[in-house]
């Protein structure tokens, strides 16, 4: 039928007038769509930003490993994971977010404290889950990561799946709420498996030069599909 509809519309069309060249299907060639002066212009900029990432800025080899934990990256996601033994009896997971926000100076800052934020930078912050496992048992700490300090916000007690856990066998403590020999105890706890400052530090480190790669691995996905 589809044959039949193309050969009558054929027949219908009129004939070149005397003089003019005429281009057989055999000899006509495929003509490729032109980009509009809009992906010009948006591939310009890409290649621009991609430039200017890669030469002035570019991003390094992450590192794998910090003191005993094995770092996992997670190309693509917005967040990276820690694991580490502790004495043969524990598992240690870190999961820690990108940079999720930045510490501004408070209403009643001075000027001299409002201009000093400015000229230093935004103080990013990134939250951090910590999982200690030991038999069925878990402890969890949900902790706020700024470039030079470690500070935690809540303690969880979990048991583990499959341990027979019963509904509600599992709470939940604000950390600025607890005693301070608690909160002390805490921190001991915490430090004693290098979850502590220098772990701040380092992955402020990490996420900076990840957040590089992942920007970069982003434009270089727009590039390609304007391309086409």
């Amino acid at each position: 039928m589809a044959r039949a509809l193309l050969r009558r519309a054929l027949s219908l069309t009129p004939a070149a007038p005397p003089g003019l060249p005429t281009f057989s299907s055999s000899t006509a060639t495929a003509v490729a769509p032109l980009r509009s002066p809009f992906d010009d212009r948006l591939l310009r900029l890409l290649r621009s930003e991609i430039s200017y990432i890669s030469d002035r800025r570019p991003p390094h080899r992450p590192p794998t490993s910090f003191k005993s934990f094995a770092v996992e990256d997670r190309p693509g996601e917005q967040w990276v994971r820690l694991r580490a033994a502790h004495r043969g009896t524990e598992e240690i997971k870190i999961d820690a977010t990108l940079f999720d926000g930045a510490a501004e100076p408070g209403p009643d800052a001075s000027l001299f404290h409002r201009v000093e934020a400015l000229e230093q930078g935004p103080r990013l912050h990134l939250s951090l889950i910590v999982e200690v496992a030991r038999a069925n048992r878990v402890l969890g700490f949900i902790c706020s990561a700024w470039p030079d300090d470690l500070t935690i916000r809540h303690v969880l007690t979990l048991r583990s799946a499959g341990a027979g856990a019963a509904p509600g066998d599992h709470g939940g403590r604000d950390f600025a709420k607890l005693e301070p020999a608690e909160r002390e105890a805490v921190k001991k706890f915490l430090q004693e498996r290098e979850v502590d400052a220098e772990l701040a530090e380092f992955l402020h480190d990490y996420v900076a030069n990840k957040e590089k790669m992942e920007m970069l691995r982003w434009l270089k996905t727009v590039e390609s599909f304007v391309e086409k």
